[in-house]
């Protein structure tokens, strides 16, 4: 999470006074009461704690799958070894069958509820509500997916119909994203999210399933139709 940063104007030559909170190397500092946030990193010591402990305590609380560069980072060791604690860590979750497991996904690690558990945890935590997309979101969801980035316009093209209701639906569940905008027309672009691909369990977009095989025959569509499809 980035800090908020202040723009000051020049209100005159510099002097010789050096603002407190910048370091040497014209690093900010957060200031916390007494103590900066720096002087707190520096002094945490990371040699007499588990790495596995530390890392389940971190996985615990992130909103998103952690990368293992992240991780080694806050753990202060290196990536190789932070990655063999979580591969020991996934397979200890798995031999003592716990509740839930660790996975490798979309680009990072995260604990999840086991899938034989679904139904008990859907019931807890939706109280018999189901929170599902409609066809017409699932149908725009995939449009994006498979054309990624493209622009509303685009999208609409393809399936024939307005989607600005149902991608801000879409955006709005933190399915999709903003991607820049088309140089040509101006208009925005949009993908999908680390959030998609963590729902579908995926790793990355490679992953996603052909589509031909989904697709009806030419033949098929002739019949539909009634005319020649080019």
């Amino acid at each position: 999470m980035t800090s908020p940063i202040e723009q000051v104007e020049d209100s005159g030559p510099a002097t010789q006074e050096q603002d407190p909170s910048v370091g040497q190397e014209g690093d900010v500092m957060v200031e916390t009461g007494d103590v900066s946030v720096t002087e707190v990193d520096e002094a945490l010591d990371v040699t007499d704690v588990s790495l596995t402990g530390l890392l389940e305590a971190i996985l615990l609380v992130v909103d998103e799958p952690a990368t293992e560069l992240m991780l080694a980072q806050v753990a202060k060791r290196p990536v190789l070894e932070v990655v063999a604690a979580l591969k020991e860590l996934a397979a200890d979750y798995d031999a003592s069958g716990r509740g839930f497991d660790l996975r490798e996904i979309a680009g990072g690690w995260r604990l999840y509820t086991r899938d034989e558990f679904a139904p008990w945890v859907e019931r807890f935590v939706l109280d018999g509500q189901q929170a599902r997309l409609t066809h017409a979101s699932l149908e725009t969801l995939a449009v994006v997916a498979y054309r990624q980035p493209v622009s509303r316009a685009r999208v609409s093209a393809i399936r024939g119909v307005n989607v600005d209701g149902v991608m801000r639906t879409l955006i709005s569940r933190g399915l999709v994203e903003e991607a820049g905008s088309e140089h040509e027309t101006g208009a925005f672009l949009y993908r999908t999210t680390s959030y998609f691909l963590e729902r579908l369990g995926l790793g990355s977009l490679e992953e996603l399933p052909e589509l031909a095989p989904h697709l009806p025959d030419l033949a098929t569509l002739e019949d539909e139709t009634g005319h020649q499809v080019d």
